[in-house]
């Protein structure tokens, strides 16, 4: 097979990660770096190999590059346009999640694309473990019963200048654009997706309402300590917690409760405990599949995309509910402390309120969190019409 020509846009910060797997594909023979659309040019060292083409104009680079896929890695708010930007031209996307800061910017990019005949995958990377399609089909054989809600847990770790790595980083909004970078549409996004992903609850049309609670212990617009409980049309509740002001950082999971078991899943480390009644606990350990070379496989072979934009609707109907809900509140001095030379804000108490809201399906306030709004916490209503 001829190598894929490939054009990379963003390669710093997080697109750092894809130069080194379109690299690795390239030496598997499936790729080929064609260009990179940075706006300051990468050196050598950095793009981890020969120089491709680069320019700051993405529509020119694709047209002189002749790509046939586009990765789009830059700030979520020029998702949208740069997704299209590529699909007029008749070039297949691997785009980053969060795949746009509102859900009308993302049916803007998911119609677009489908009009353009393009194929376009979503950058969710733990939907690509094998683990998920084991868990569904454990679920679905009745392993731990009937399904009676989906709890996640995410408790990391981020310092202050983690806030302060672009313009856009913990913005709500940006002259004027919605960013919407918080904890649950962004660095544990991941969480929420798989959550979804695992009870059935894809598309946009499977999601009914929405409950936030929405705080920050940095100095920053948006949230890094945050709940949100999704109800479903298949009857059961999705809670999922997170923190970024955790006291240590944690691998973050997603917890199936049934009604004779339960089924854990450490998405990043594609890791799977089944605990039931009757048996002891068994632990399965997954591969995964790159979704940029599943990418490469569908347009090669036709092999069903593993992300595309309608199996991340519920997804962004979550990031539209985190939108139009109120500012996020600022924590009291009194819930969070610094920890001395490391330059990052702890709340104490939180990695255990992160798992109980996972174990429970409830939302902090219902933890009897102390820094937990206590007036009626707002809910998204969605029509599954």
């Amino acid at each position: 097979m001829t190598p894929v020509p490939v054009v990379l846009a963003g390669a710093r910060g997080h697109g750092r990660w894809h130069v080194a797997n379109i690299r690795r594909l390239e030496r598997a023979g499936l790729v080929r770096l064609a260009g990179i659309c940075e706006l300051t040019p990468l050196t050598e060292e950095e793009a981890q190999g020969e120089l491709p083409e680069q320019s700051a104009d993405f529509g020119a680079l694709l047209d002189s590059t002749g790509a046939r896929i586009a990765v789009i890695c830059t700030p979520i708010p020029t998702h949208t346009d740069l997704a299209l930007t590529a699909a007029r031209r008749g070039v297949h996307l691997l785009l980053e999640k969060p795949p746009a800061p509102s859900y009308a910017e993302f049916r803007r990019m998911a119609d677009g694309v489908a009009e353009a005949g393009v194929a376009c995958q979503i950058g969710f990377q733990s939907l690509g473990s094998h683990a998920v399609p084991a868990i569904r089909e454990l679920v679905a054989r009745g392993a731990i019963g009937e399904v009676v809600g989906i709890g996640a847990a995410g408790a990391w770790v981020r310092d202050e200048a983690y806030f302060r790595r672009a313009p856009w980083s913990g913005k709500r909004r940006l002259n004027g654009a919605d960013v919407i970078d918080g904890a649950l549409t962004n660095p544990l996004a991941h969480a929420v997706a798989t959550a979804l992903a695992l009870g059935g609850t894809a598309r946009a049309e499977d999601v009914t309402g929405i409950e936030t609670e929405l705080s920050h212990a940095n100095d920053i617009e948006a949230d890094d300590t945050s709940c949100v409980r999704i109800g479903t049309a298949r009857g059961h509740r999705v809670t999922v917690a997170a923190t970024l002001c955790a006291e240590r950082a944690d691998e973050p999971y997603v917890l199936v409760h049934g009604s004779s078991g339960r089924v854990t899943f450490w998405y990043k480390q594609d890791r799977v405990l089944l605990q039931r009644g009757g048996h002891g606990p068994e632990e399965f350990h997954h591969d995964r599949t790159d979704l940029l070379e599943n990418l490469v496989d569908h347009l090669a072979t036709g092999a069903p995309l593993l992300v595309p934009p309608d199996g991340t609707g519920a997804f962004m109907r979550v990031v539209e509910a985190i939108r139009r809900a109120p500012d996020p509140e600022p924590l009291p001095e009194a819930a969070w402390r610094r920890v001395p030379g490391e330059e990052r804000r702890v709340v104490p108490g939180v990695d255990a309120l992160v798992v109980a809201a996972a174990e429970t399906l409830s939302l902090y306030s219902e933890l009897g969190a102390p820094w937990a709004p206590r007036t009626e916490h707002p809910r998204y209503e969605v029509s599954t019409r």
